[in-house]
């Protein structure tokens, strides 16, 4: 009677009841089995990509290392100490970079290429100034001629004068700028070739056309205007053009234009050398510019100045290069413009260098 039903709730409130509070186990399992398994699987992501990162890590040593090693066994600089507190990670340095004319076909020490460079370790910036080629320099103690045959002239005198013709390089420059040179580093054209070519080559903006031959030194220059990636040879070809002998003519060029395109390449190359490609290919590089480059440099500050320098940005670079007028056979460079390349120089290496100083520069 009243007792069953009293002691029994209602069948339907039970069912609302057991429906409420009733668990899904099969639905939460799934659920907690997807988020263990997502959760797992990053974890393993994370865990490979540390591996990843220290095998880098220790690869990028062990390839530094490599450097080093090649530095101490190969000839690219000077077995000795730097002195104390010279080293190119405590003061500024200056350098000055020499290009011969210097092939098989055409053996010669006259320097195409006559670069000062200042670098300074606290502003991790570089002034670089480049000299025509023609320049007439006029300088008390030497003789009066073009800056690109003194390297010659001291060259053949080593003998008999006793004195390295880099060293002779390195005071006149000194008198003529008005700063102390530090370094001398000599490179020829084969060993200008083999660096573009072991990075890959450069990209350069050829601005007109430019053909040149000579069947005596094997010279055959073909450019076409317009954007372009050159290869060794080709980027040889591309800063030494000077005149054309081709039929149709194509445009001269004078210093001033082949400043500016050595200074388009060398930015160039500073972007290829601070890839991760370029900086794989830095042992072969040294490889090959083995027996086409001097230089004075210590090993060990070679060293210091690669890890103090090697990640300088392009924008930190200035480029002034020295114009002034042709007549022939020399350039006559202009006063104000060689005055304030000292200066560029002498800020850099004072620390206070501003874009003022190479306002004037025609920068890549």
């Amino acid at each position: 009677m009243n007792t069953s039903k009293g002691s029994l709730p209602p069948r339907s409130n039970g069912q609302q009841r057991n429906n409420r509070q009733q668990p899904r186990p099969a639905a939460s399992t799934t659920t907690k089995k997807k988020k263990t398994k997502k959760r797992g699987f990053f974890a393993r992501l994370i865990r490979l990509l540390l591996v990843l990162l220290i095998v880098a890590i220790i690869a990028a040593l062990g390839y530094a290392g490599y450097l080093y090693w090649k530095f101490d066994k190969g000839g690219f600089g000077v077995d000795q100490p730097v002195q104390a507190g010279q080293s190119a990670s405590e003061k500024p340095l200056t350098m000055l970079l020499l290009g011969t004319d210097n092939r098989p076909k055409h053996p010669s020490n006259l320097t195409d290429v006559i670069m000062v460079a200042a670098l300074n370790p606290e502003t991790k910036s570089a002034t670089v100034v480049s000299l025509p080629r023609d320049t007439y320099v006029e300088l008390s103690g030497y003789k009066k001629t073009k800056i690109n045959a003194f390297y010659a002239r001291f060259k053949s005198k080593e003998k008999t004068s006793g004195i390295l013709a880099e060293d002779e390089m390195k005071t006149m420059m000194s008198k003529y700028l008005d700063i102390k040179v530090d370094y001398a580093t000599v490179l020829d054209f084969q060993g200008f070739r083999d660096i573009v070519d072991e990075f890959g080559g450069v990209d350069v903006n050829i601005s007109e056309n430019m053909c040149y031959t000579d069947s005596v030194d094997g010279t055959d220059i073909n450019l076409k205007q317009g954007p372009a990636q050159l290869n060794g040879e080709k980027a040889l070809d591309y800063v030494r053009y000077r005149k054309s002998n081709c039929s149709p003519e194509t445009k001269p060029s004078d210093d001033f234009d082949r400043n500016k395109r050595q200074n388009e390449v060398l930015n160039s190359l500073i972007s290829q050398m601070q890839s991760l490609g370029g900086v794989l290919k830095i042992g072969k590089v040294l490889d090959a510019v083995d027996d086409n480059l001097q230089s004075d440099i210590e090993n060990a500050q070679i060293k210091s100045m690669i890890a103090t320098y090697w990640n300088i940005s392009k924008e930190n670079v200035k480029f002034v290069p020295v114009t002034g007028t042709w007549r022939s056979p020399y350039v006559y460079i202009n006063d104000k413009e060689l005055e304030a390349a000292k200066k560029s120089l002498q800020d850099q290496i004072a620390g206070t260098s501003s874009g003022d100083a190479a306002a004037s520069a025609d920068t890549p």
